[in-house]
């Protein structure tokens, strides 16, 4: 079993469960909070710049959430705004404050919801720390090029100059990690 949530419009076809508040045909379910599976029934989760839209006490109630879910050994795989990259691009190219507000503070008007905003930012380190207190090992990056959903442009495809993928700055930060059996 697959999840993708906080998938919004994006659907990745019938061998994906898409969770997501907003209302789309392909969505089965609306809450990535409470998810409506068994313990360890899950062999994949998917999200992609959904984390950062809690705070650092909710993401750890969420990853416990999606962690109950996982099989031992299942994979969650995360994307969030790479903070050190955006960092790196504001003060090594001087890209104006403007080009990272999106990033940083994610507004976000889903249909039927109330707007939402990012409550927090990561870095890889930060990210693995977080993942390694709810309970998941061998926290890596991952390349959104070789994954099963990369021919879908999310946000993990996030770019500086804007959908410059050849040359441009990856400023998402791509992590998979491995629920610990």
């Amino acid at each position: 079993m697959k999840l993708h949530l906080g998938c919004g419009k994006r659907d990745f076809g019938k061998d994906w469960i898409h969770i997501d508040r907003g209302d789309f045909p392909h969505v089965s379910s609306n809450s990535i909070t409470k998810l409506p599976f068994d313990d360890c029934t899950c062999d994949l989760i998917y999200a992609s710049h959904v984390v950062e839209y809690f705070d650092r006490e909710e993401a750890v109630v969420l990853l416990t959430e999606w962690s109950r879910v996982l099989i031992p050994g299942g994979i969650v795989r995360l994307a969030v705004p790479d903070f050190r990259k955006m960092v790196e691009l504001y003060f090594d190219l001087s890209y104006p404050l403007e080009t990272f507000l999106g990033p940083l503070y994610g507004k976000m008007n889903p249909p039927n919801c109330d707007t939402i905003y990012h409550k927090t930012v990561y870095d890889l380190r930060s990210i693995k720390s977080l993942l390694k207190s709810v309970g998941f090992e061998n926290v890596l990056e991952y390349n959104w090029k070789k994954t099963e959903h990369g021919h879908i442009d999310d946000h993990s495809q996030a770019y500086i100059p804007h959908m410059d993928k050849k040359d441009g700055t990856l400023i998402s930060l791509n992590v998979e990690a491995t629920k610990v059996k």
